[in-house]
């Protein structure tokens, strides 16, 4: 796991500073002792790493080691308990009291701060954030959403560390419901509203070259052929690469499910067209993890339906459907 509020410690600059974190508003953030340097967050994250596929980097600044932050004693919002830390995943033992959250999960700042980067990371994988902690006992799961105050206070976030989460959250719910890209020319981020068009008009470029810009959505390159297009434009090389994969994929087995020897091992979900693939274990319904509706990967129809013909253990009546050709436009509401 990243180790994600990493400062300068004193052995390696002299010049670090032990100071009480205090930020701007107290009521959202405890008091904490770390060790800082003045120039822990004056950079600014570079532009050309933030997209809506990754986010923004988290401050490039910090150091490859850190000084564990401690919640202060003396700080009366805390109900400070007795026992493990129960986000201390990679066992660091943190030496700071341990404060509880209203899960009733035990927590020191900065192993709340590692689960939080970490859920930050799964959703640029799986399309989908809330705060929330892990497991109660065993394998199940605590399932209480924490509010994003609550996650400031108890982490002890600095104004900086607040900007990366707000920005990065902002950018995935924009993500989620809009059509979303940088013009590959003026870097400005355009909306495409047409989803059967690939091509896309720059506003910003447009004015700024006294002449209409186009841009190929897929391609990323100026637009190069008259009149929409939801396949290709004229560039060269100019493929769907999702569309590519589905159609050379590999074929799988799935063992559990009775009769399924040769289904292809990339779907396009069939109402976002996300394209997912199977682990080959279990049965053959799976959960799109950005849309979140459950299909059958075989016959490529919804859950619900599927389970009218057959058992999740066993081949759909009209057989594994055969590769797609085209990816659904999701719909948004």
């Amino acid at each position: 796991m990243r180790r994600p509020l990493e400062t300068e410690t004193e052995s390696s600059n002299p010049a670090a500073l032990r100071v009480y974190a205090q930020t701007a508003n107290t009521a959202l953030r405890p008091r904490v002792r770390t060790t800082l340097t003045p120039s822990t967050f004056d950079a600014e994250p570079s532009n050309s790493s933030d997209n809506l596929e990754t986010g923004p980097n988290w401050p490039s600044t910090l150091t490859a080691e850190q000084e564990e932050r401690c919640y202060d004693p003396n700080d009366t919002r805390f109900t400070f308990v007795d026992g493990e830390d129960q986000m201390d995943f990679e066992l660091n033992e943190y030496k700071s009291l341990r404060a509880k959250m209203s899960c009733g999960h035990t927590v020191t700042p900065t192993s709340l701060i590692d689960w939080c980067l970490w859920q930050l990371d799964q959703v640029l994988e799986n399309y989908y954030f809330h705060f929330s902690p892990p497991l109660v006992e065993g394998t199940k799961r605590c399932n209480k959403l924490l509010s994003y105050q609550e996650v400031c206070k108890m982490t002890a976030l600095t104004v900086k560390e607040m900007e990366y989460f707000e920005e990065t959250i902002a950018r995935l719910a924009a993500a989620e419901f809009f059509e979303i890209k940088p013009c590959p020319k003026c870097r400005t981020h355009v909306e495409r509203t047409d989803l059967s068009n690939l091509c896309v008009h720059c506003t910003i470029c447009t004015a700024d070259q006294k002449k209409i810009y186009y841009f190929c959505w897929q391609c990323q390159r100026e637009w190069k052929v008259s009149g929409p297009r939801s396949d290709r434009c004229e560039n060269d090389g100019c493929i769907n690469k999702d569309l590519q994969l589905l159609q050379t994929c590999k074929t799988i087995s799935l063992p559990a499910v009775e009769g399924v020897t040769d289904c292809p091992s990339v779907r396009a979900c069939p109402k976002c067209g996300l394209s997912v693939e199977h682990s080959s274990q279990y049965c053959k319904n799976i959960t799109c993890p950005r849309c979140h509706i459950e299909f059958c990967f075989v016959c490529l129809k919804l859950k619900l339906e599927c389970n009218k013909t057959s058992s999740p253990y066993k081949i759909c009546p009209s057989g594994v459907a055969p590769r797609q050709t085209s990816i659904p436009v999701w719909q948004r509401k």
